[in-house]
Order: structure tokens, then C-alpha cells, then sequence
């Protein structure tokens, strides 16, 4: 079983690093316009998105192809 890759307002870092707003969709098709970043230790709350159907996802993770 792998570790949660996208994480909503509230959820808990599970690793430092560094963490970007995704969009709603799962696809690498799909841009949003200046998403927020942020810096997180381990155990971190993460705060709120600029959209109530974005995600946080880890940057090495979001990144497209």
C-alpha cells in the first residue's frame, strides 16, 4: 500500500519538503495559474487552497511530463 500523494486543508505533512497547489483534475493536461507554494516539516496542518477543488501535492510529485 503506497503513501497519499494529494492532501486537503487540515491533513497532516508526512514528510518536509516542499508542496504545491494542484488542480481539480487528474490530468497532466490541466494548468492552474499561479498556484500557491508552500514549505512543510512533518506533521505540518496544511492551510487552505486558493480553490475549494485544489489539492496539495509534494513539487518532486507534480511535476508533468
Amino acid at each position: 500500500m503506497g503513501e497519499k500523494t494529494e492532501y486537503e486543508e487540515g491533513d497532516k505533512a508526512p514528510n518536509p519538503g516542499m508542496y504545491t497547489e494542484v488542480g481539480e483534475a487528474r490530468s497532466f493536461h490541466t494548468e492552474i495559474s499561479n498556484p500557491q507554494h508552500i514549505k512543510m516539516e512533518k506533521g505540518d496542518t496544511f492551510p487552505e487552497t486558493t480553490n475549494k477543488n485544489r489539492k496539495w501535492k509534494k513539487v518532486e510529485k507534480a511535476r508533468v511530463h
